[in-house]
């Protein structure tokens, strides 16, 4: 039998500000906050039916491009959506017409994608 994906950790600085971004990004709930053997405070966040997202507590700053990101669909508009995230605090930091998505990075720098939605 395969693995399956639970959760997609965040290392972030601030867990509440990140949590809060994300949540607001796709709807989802936070869920729990719990404490590692190490006292480390992670944040949950999760809604039906998909892996959960955690928020995991470091101090040193993000160096480099995400070797792994998110991509979101948008529901609605692609440029509605993607000034909708920036409004929450994102930064658009690519936008090439070659592509169909655009980069943002959410508050901590990490990037991720928004793609247009599904056509019918």
């Amino acid at each position: 039998m395969a693995s399956r994906i639970i959760a997609t950790v965040f290392d972030c600085r601030d867990t509440e500000t990140l949590a809060a971004f994300w949540c607001a990004v796709l709807d989802y709930e936070i869920t729990d906050r719990w404490h590692d053997a190490h006292g480390a405070r992670y944040v949950e966040a999760s809604a039906d039916g998909v892996p959960m997202l955690l928020f995991y507590p470091v101090t040193e700053p993000k160096r480099a491009k995400n070797r792994v990101h998110l991509d979101v669909r948008a529901a609605g508009a692609q440029y509605d959506e993607v000034a909708r995230l920036v409004a929450l605090g994102g930064r658009v930091v690519a936008d090439d017409p070659a592509v169909p998505w655009v980069v943002l990075q959410d508050p901590e720098g990490n990037e991720f994608c928004v793609l247009p939605p599904e056509r019918g």
